[in-house]
């Protein structure tokens, strides 16, 4: 046998690959394979959450007909919430103003102060909260005393000449 032949020193050519070779580099494959798989499937686990929370969560406020122009109304709602096979319900209320009878916008009905409830001044056409004398314009804009912003807003839209706004989406 010659020093070039089937030696320690032999190199192996992609046609002649040793049992120990290919055993290893399945194993390597298939390793990673599960490897990524189940990485996909941790990371699926932790943000399916913040994707399904989001997804069915309009809530139906009444007819877009209903609300007359240029005088806000508040409006009580039902938000049903599943979790597994639990439905619970939560009663809560909304701000509702519209312009024209087409853009509806929709007010958390809680100060951005202290969270108190605030209530609408027809004689004045203002937002009044009776915490620390804070007023909202219309629009949400802050007209005095100490809140941080505006109103908080909900997202709406219509569908169908039905108003609904997603009431966990501050826009």
């Amino acid at each position: 046998m010659s020093c070039c032949e089937g030696g320690p020193g032999r190199h192996e050519t992609p046609e002649e690959l040793s049992r120990r070779a290919f055993l290893s580099r399945a194993a390597a494959f298939f390793g990673g394979l599960i490897g990524a798989v189940l990485t996909g499937v941790g990371l699926g686990y932790f943000i399916s959450p913040a994707l399904r929370e989001k997804a069915g969560a309009w809530v139906d406020l009444g007819r877009a007909g209903n609300f007359k122009p240029g005088a806000p109304v508040l409006v009580e709602y039902t938000q049903r919430k599943r979790d597994s096979w639990i439905t619970s319900e939560t009663r809560s209320s909304a701000w509702v103003v519209t312009e024209n009878g087409r853009d509806f916008t929709a007010f958390d009905p809680r100060c951005t102060h202290l969270g108190c409830p605030y209530r609408w001044n027809a004689q004045d056409k203002k937002f009044l909260c009776p915490c620390h004398t804070a007023s909202f314009a219309m629009d949400g804009k802050v007209l005095g005393g100490p809140p941080p912003r505006p109103l908080d807003r909900y997202e709406t839209k219509l569908e169908d000449g039905q108003l609904l706004i997603l009431p966990q989406a501050r826009a």
